[in-house]
């Protein structure tokens, strides 16, 4: 897997995963408080619905 902010590789036994440090992790919390990131439309109870029947979605 690799760190959504930097891109670089990252296990499952890092500390701040998904990220690979705590400088990435904050970075991230920052975009979510300046709004960088936005949830589009909420789902509607049938996309949850059609979600959680997909097996995707369970692994």
């Amino acid at each position: 897997m690799k760190c959504p902010i930097c891109k670089q590789s990252v296990t499952l036994r890092d500390p701040f995963m998904p990220f690979c440090s705590e400088r990435c992790k904050l970075i991230d919390l920052g975009n979510w408080a300046e709004e960088k990131y936005v949830i589009s439309t909420p789902l509607s109870p049938n996309d949850l619905a059609n979600l959680e029947s997909d097996d995707e979605f369970r692994r």
